[in-house]
């Protein structure tokens, strides 16, 4: 009789498994139960009013770490005195932190957890930090803070393009549309203010479909969010965020996103759109003469300094469209000035 179970994430469990079940563990994973894992993301993906609850209060504690960093966002100060400041405000509300955090005025680094740096005047600080409750169900939020309380106008045009593309998707999502569909119109509204900027050329629909905004936005537009800040990976992403009705894409960027498929109410997503200027990779595409008839790379060089933005907030998928948890954190640009500057 076939017994049922899901990938064992701990190695201890694995030995376990294999002393239980009489195989060696090296093809423990070859045995795992596919339609197991079915069901459980089936359960775990639609999110009743008790885990909305849990996860609002993770959201509660987010709101004061995110608000303290924006304040102590000063010229002179190191971004490890601000994590510490706001891993310490998760544990005094009996909390954990839900990732380890990423706070960096690097943020073209998309996982950065070195926290050495220096904040500097005019510099952008990315915040990608989050509480895990008591009951362990997460929140993950990103906040991009200008250093000292200012945005220069370069940084406030493409932080707007962000911001608009941020808001835009989470007014998209309802049941019934598949991720997938907002990922990619988020993809173009991001092309097309960088083609306002002069850094694209071209037709947008065309240079989406070649992939040249990954260049930009080289990840997915977000992910299933509950008792894992990535919920479920661990059971494997094709599992939780893609069926037999839709598949991952192979395309750089496009391939990065961990869910895809229809929405259904009591979904729990992030939402996090970003905007990088990544030396290396723009230096590989500009080696390759890669997309030259879409990306402007001498005008492109100009922002290799820059940094990165991104902009993240948890959505719930309601029976009629969705709604964002929590008390709403300062992301607009007159918000972030007027809270930095405090």
């Amino acid at each position: 009789k076939k017994v049922h179970f899901l990938p064992p994430y701990r190695p201890e469990t694995r030995l376990k498994l294999a002393q239980l079940l009489d195989l060696d563990p090296d093809v423990i994973q070859e045995n795992i139960s596919k339609e197991l894992i079915k069901e459980v993301v089936a359960q775990r993906s639609v999110k009743i009013d008790e885990e909305i609850d849990e996860m609002e209060k993770a959201h509660i504690v987010s709101y004061e770490m995110h608000t303290t960093a924006m304040r102590m966002a000063k010229a002179g100060v190191y971004e490890r005195e601000i994590v510490g400041e706001i891993e310490g405000i998760a544990l005094s509300h009996g909390c954990q932190l839900s990732f380890p955090t990423i706070l960096t005025i690097d943020g073209q680094i998309l996982h950065n957890h070195y926290h050495g740096n220096v904040l500097k005047e005019g510099r952008l600080l990315v915040n990608d930090s989050g509480a895990e409750s008591e009951m362990h169900y997460a929140s993950d939020i990103t906040r991009t803070i200008p250093v000292g309380g200012k945005f220069t106008e370069k940084q406030k045009e493409i932080y707007e393009i962000v911001l608009h593309s941020q808001e835009t998707a989470i007014h998209s999502i309802k049941p019934g549309i598949k991720f997938r569909e907002i990922h990619l119109e988020i993809s173009k509204i991001i092309a097309s203010g960088l083609k306002d900027l002069g850094l694209l050329k071209g037709d947008i629909e065309d240079a989406v479909r070649e992939g040249v905004h990954a260049m930009f936005f080289p990840h997915g537009l977000g992910h299933l969010i509950g008792l894992d800040v990535h919920d479920m990976e661990d059971l494997g992403e094709d599992h939780v965020g893609y069926d037999d009705k839709t598949k991952r894409s192979d395309q750089f960027g496009f391939a990065y996103l961990r869910f895809a498929k229809e929405l259904q109410p009591g979904h729990v997503l992030t939402v996090e759109p970003g905007i990088y200027f990544i030396p290396a990779l723009i230096d590989k595409w500009k080696g390759e003469k890669k997309l030259t008839q879409f990306i402007d790379y001498e005008r492109v060089d100009k922002y290799k300094d820059f940094g990165g933005i991104r902009i993240e907030d948890n959505v719930l998928v309601t029976e009629d469209g969705s709604r964002v948890l929590g008390k709403s954190i300062p992301k607009k640009v007159i918000e972030l000035e007027e809270i930095t500057a405090e």
